[in-house]
């Protein structure tokens, strides 16, 4: 018998959000860990915060929605807030009830603010390690370090001289600007866009373009990011943020860290070296001499760091295509870097059920 197309709504429902969301869902591991995360970081809000005036966005709603955002690759701030209004998992994760109104998007980007000021985004990664049932999963002795490219949100046209000299373009939407035959440079140019953005390519042949540059730091053990950066793009500050990232770190003694070719310089093998640190870098031998020698390769620990330190591609992997870092959406090394830490620690949680052993 063919059923009716009844589409009449009903008046009163007796289902609650949660009640939508598939008991096997991995989000149903993660958001326990979410809330403890968060409640180790209640004091800071509370800091944050002053105790009379009209009450603002709950900093722990905010940053759940965000990191729905990074786990399902949510556009833009306005999309997030559209599906907050229907979808039923979403409202449940972020702990908005059936009937509690959506936030207007400009409320929302003004009070994400307030948490940039204060660097949540790096003490949100700290909590979630922090947590007692995810420290087991990391190593303290063995860590790999590397830097990505993030491409800047400004365009070619905007990257302009700085005395404000050149052609301006062409009036329009989208003008058009002919550069060609012009030399360009960092130290004569820069973007009106994003001040912070610079012309940079990480590689020979490949076109070089305004980005900022993000860096990671992953323990061997598990290839979760115990510590993320963003800086501007130069050529030395992969091993400028390497150097101070490592630094941070809590009992790095006799830890080896592994890197690419583009760490193997005697300044930074000496950084290494003096902060207590063994550094398993990749030798760059072509035309020049390896600061790395024999002393370092000949232990079979060093060809172990050599196989595991490239699953940090991983890790940048999963944040350009699916945390939408990529291509930025935020002006300034202060917002890029911290969107691209609060991705990082989206990353570290997206990998929770698998490593905790729960069937998802």
């Amino acid at each position: 018998m063919r059923g009716a197309d009844h589409q009449t709504g009903r008046m009163f429902s007796y289902l609650s959000p949660e009640a939508m969301v598939p008991p096997d869902h991995p989000l149903r591991v993660i958001r326990p860990l979410v809330n403890a995360a968060l409640e180790r970081l209640s004091p800071s809000f509370r800091q944050m915060y002053s105790r009379i005036g009209r009450p603002s966005i709950p900093p722990e709603q905010l940053l759940r929605a965000l990191l729905l955002q990074a786990f399902f690759s949510v556009r833009s701030e306005r999309q997030l807030m559209e599906q907050l209004t229907y979808n039923m998992m979403f409202r449940w994760f972020v702990g908005l009830s059936m009937d509690v109104p959506v936030w207007d998007v400009t409320v929302f980007t003004k009070n994400r603010e307030r948490l940039l000021s204060a660097d949540i985004a790096c003490s949100l990664l700290q909590a979630i390690l922090a947590d007692p049932r995810v420290k087991p999963l990391l190593s303290d002795e063995h860590f790999s370090v590397d830097g990505t490219l993030i491409e800047a949100w400004a365009s070619m046209k905007s990257f302009r001289p700085k005395d404000g000299s050149g052609e301006a373009p062409t009036a329009g939407r989208n003008g058009e600007r002919d550069f060609h035959g012009e030399k360009r440079s960092n130290e004569t140019h820069a973007s009106t866009t994003d001040r912070d953005a610079r012309l940079y390519k990480k590689a020979k042949g490949q076109a070089a373009k305004l980005c900022h540059m993000g860096h990671v730091v992953m323990e061997n053990r598990s290839g979760l990011v115990v510590a993320a950066s963003t800086t501007p793009a130069t050529g030395t500050a992969e091993r400028e943020a390497a150097a101070a990232m490592i630094g941070e770190l809590d009992g790095r003694d006799r830890a080896t860290v592994g890197a690419d070719k583009a760490y193997d310089t005697t300044d930074f093998v000496a950084e290494m070296r003096r902060l207590g640190v063994t550094p398993h870098v990749t030798q760059n031998d072509n035309g020049r001499r390896s600061a790395i020698d024999g002393r370092t390769t000949r232990h079979a620990g060093y060809a172990v760091s050599q196989r595991v330190r490239k699953r940090i591609e991983e890790v940048f992997g999963w944040m350009k295509t699916v945390g939408g870092q990529r291509k930025t959406r935020y002006r300034g090394t202060g917002r890029v870097g911290w969107m691209f830490t609060l991705s990082a620690a989206a990353y570290n949680l997206i990998r929770m059920p698998k490593l905790l052993g729960v069937a998802a």
